[in-house]
């Protein structure tokens, strides 16, 4: 082959390798591009990536979904007074990160930390100084800074206030909170409710005690929702509208509490254990006819604005301790023996001690009176008569009326962990013991389920103290709640009877309980000595008992039932008697005065009164039954402190806001709530003394007060 030849080969064939080389790019473009177009119209088509749904995504990215909180609703007294409330607190915290600037070229961070320092301490617990430290932090790009317990908590009145300086970098975060106006207010038994945090993130105020916890359901309302279809920028799209889901409130529920009668109880409870610091206290003011619940309250407590002693005690003690009661069970075995046929007043035994097998029933008088009635007996609390009565009925019978009393069963009154009790009650010994109320644990309703057979003629009254529950927003009764027989255990005859025996004991010579003596009014009462045991055995010491009253006033046709009980008190010179005595008389005499016949007086609905003039709305609330306070020098009234359609009771305050400055009214007379509800709508800082109602103030009246000021008031309860 010639030269030439070979050379034309050797061209042609790196032209032949471009050519291939040019022909696989190509097709591996055209396989690449059909991928890509292959890939965009399957997520096209599909709009999913990695089993992602990109359209959700993208409207999730511009769709803000907001919550709206519902308010939880609101517990009552019997006379539409609330004891139990919502209301909003605020933190504060201020931006130092010189970034942060709206779209429109607004400073959103602090530019004068000067005059944010100097707001900050006129109306936070916060000195300038330290303001100013945390303003200036030592940590450099620091983005924001708060100022601990001080810029917590902040109410509605002081947030608008320190708002109204438009000083840039101040933000705000609403929290919920509970109000408890009265403090220490039959705390246990209504309760609280304290903000909790669930799966998804989300705070609510959750009942974690007593009626907040038993109707947490109907008073936790359901939050609505807000849907925003939004750009980049956070603005809502033209074009779009808002989709809103409204939020339902939650339910309000009306106990059978009087105000007026649980803060003297309060009260009365308070000086007694101060004096003798028991172990445990109970006292409850029950209507005789309908088993109402009309003040009742716990010794340990805790004052529920504050939770100042909440950790001494968690339990409901008027459920949730079962105890032996001692004497005041004696009224259930002269009932039940009088009832059964058995009993003969006038027949005599040998008092002081009385054998049954190898054991000794002793009277608490161990020499005895010698031999006397049985009637006598029962008014000297008389352990060897009560003993003899038991034997005489037989046990099978004596049982069969520990149960017709509904005793070792639940009242199920619908408080958390109410207990049923228990009973020894094998032996001989332990059968007669449970005559006197030892061998037997009984709670604190059980003994006022009971004690309603013998005031109300024969006919059991269930313990109630819910009244009804209200739809929050129509104020329409969802669920009611009426006196309810749950037995009939005794006939009328029996009860009249066993209440003329309860009269014995205060009014005969030898009668012990003439200590609940009254002017004016019958008195039928047992009291009651039990030796408080150790899980062992019983302890010794008259510091060492359960010491308690029943009493039912007035005597021949009852009103009212109280109970009262007192565990291991520390008694020095004074009689447990005259202890009770001084808790149970100005309360049962209150309860007398007022007349309290039902668990609900007539009440008015609160008018809309916001805009009015505060002549008119002054008119239209004293037409209403209203007693009215005006805060401020305002002409036209812009807040109300009662939300229009409220039940009104007669004579409660309502506070009208009309702006510019606040003079301190007189406060002398005024209900602790009152005051309290005066110090949180003007963000004063309120120290209350005592109990009752306001004998001084420490700001004189027409005083300018503003949001900070400190306001100390003595409170006394008026007998």
């Amino acid at each position: 082959m010639k030269d030439s030849q070979k050379r034309q080969m050797m061209n042609k064939q790196p032209r032949r390798n471009r050519k291939y080389f040019g022909q696989f790019l190509f097709f591996l473009f055209l396989v690449v591009f059909a991928v890509i177009v292959g890939r965009f119209s399957y997520i096209s088509i599909g709009k999913k990536v990695q089993n992602v749904n990109l359209s959700a995504s993208a409207q999730k990215l511009y769709t803000a979904n907001e919550t709206i909180k519902a308010k939880r609703g609101t517990i009552y007294d019997a006379n539409g007074q609330a004891i139990a409330e919502d209301t909003s607190v605020y933190s504060l915290y201020v931006v130092l990160d010189k970034r942060q600037v709206s779209l429109n070229g607004k400073k959103l961070y602090a530019t004068n930390k000067e005059k944010i320092a100097t707001v900050l301490a006129k109306y936070l617990p916060l000195k300038r100084d330290r303001a100013l430290k945390a303003l200036y932090p030592s940590k450099a790009n620091t983005f924001q800074v708060e100022f601990g317990t001080a810029g917590q908590n902040i109410s509605l009145t002081t947030k608008q206030k320190i708002q109204a300086y438009h000083l840039s970098g101040i933000n705000f975060v609403q929290q919920e909170a509970r109000l408890y106006p009265n403090g220490i207010f039959a705390s246990h038994l209504v309760g609280l409710a304290q903000s909790q945090t669930a799966k998804n993130g989300q705070t609510a105020l959750t009942g974690t005690m007593g009626i907040e916890q038993a109707f947490n359901k109907q008073l936790t309302g359901t939050d609505g929702s807000q849907k925003i279809k939004k750009d980049m920028y956070g603005y809502q799209l033209p074009g779009t509208k808002q989709k809103s889901k409204k939020a339902k409130d939650g339910d309000n529920v009306y106990t059978t509490l009087d105000t007026r009668l649980q803060t003297l109880l309060e009260t009365e409870m308070s000086n007694v254990q101060g004096q003798v610091k028991a172990n445990s206290m109970n006292a409850v003011l029950m209507n005789a006819k309908t088993g109402a619940i009309l003040a009742a309250t716990q010794r340990p407590t805790f004052n529920a604005t504050t939770k100042a002693g909440l950790g001494q005690i968690w339990r409901d003690t008027l459920v949730q301790d079962a105890y032996e009661p001692g004497s005041t069970m004696k009224v259930f075995t002269l009932a039940s023996s009088i009832d059964s046929g058995n009993y003969n007043g006038n027949a005599t035994y040998q008092s002081g001690r009385y054998t049954i097998g190898n054991q000794i029933v002793p009277d608490w008088n161990t020499a005895g009176w010698g031999t006397i009635t049985y009637n006598k007996g029962f008014a000297l609390s008389s352990n060897v008569a009560m003993a003899h009565l038991e034997q005489q009925m037989g046990a099978k019978t004596w049982k069969k009326y520990i149960d017709r009393f509904h005793f070792l069963k639940s009242t199920n009154s619908g408080l958390p962990g109410e207990m049923s009790g228990n009973i020894a009650f094998q032996r001989p010994i332990e059968q007669a013991d449970t005559s006197f109320g030892q061998g037997i644990q009984v709670t604190v309703f059980q003994m006022l389920q009971a004690l309603s057979a013998v005031s109300n003629d024969g006919k059991m009254m269930k313990p109630y103290v819910i009244s009804k529950v209200t739809d929050s927003d129509t104020n329409k009764t969802v669920k009611k709640y009426s006196p309810t027989v749950v037995g009939n255990p005794i006939s009328a005859q029996t009860a009249k009877a066993v209440r003329k025996h309860m009269e014995d004991v205060v009014y005969k010579s030898y009668g012990i309980g003439a200590d609940y003596k009254m002017s004016g009014y019958k008195v039928a009462a047992k009291t009651g000595t039990a030796q408080v045991s150790n899980g062992k055995g019983y302890l010794s010491g008259d510091d060492n008992y359960l010491y308690s009253v029943a009493a039912m006033v007035p005597a021949s046709n009852p009103k009212y039932v109280m109970y009262i009980t007192m565990k291991q008190p520390h008694l020095g010179g004074t009689t447990a008697s005259k202890l009770l005595a001084s808790i149970m008389k100005p309360v049962m005499a209150r309860a007398l005065q007022e007349n309290t016949g039902s668990t609900t007086t007539k009440t008015n609905k609160m008018p809309n009164v916001a805009g009015r003039s505060v002549t008119t709305a002054t008119r239209e609330l004293i037409k209403a039954g209203a007693t009215v306070t005006q805060l401020g020098t305002g002409t036209k009234v812009l807040k109300q402190s009662v939300t229009a359609g409220t039940s009104l009771y007669q004579d409660q305050r309502v506070f009208i806001t009309t702006g510019g400055t606040v003079a301190l009214p007189s406060l002398v007379g005024w209900s602790k709530g009152d005051v309290v509800k005066l110090a949180q709508l003007e963000d004063l800082k309120l120290t209350v003394t005592g109990d009752g109602y306001v004998t001084k103030q420490s700001i004189k009246a027409g005083t300018t007060v503003g949001a900070g000021s400190t306001l100390v008031v003595t409170l006394k309860q008026n007998k």
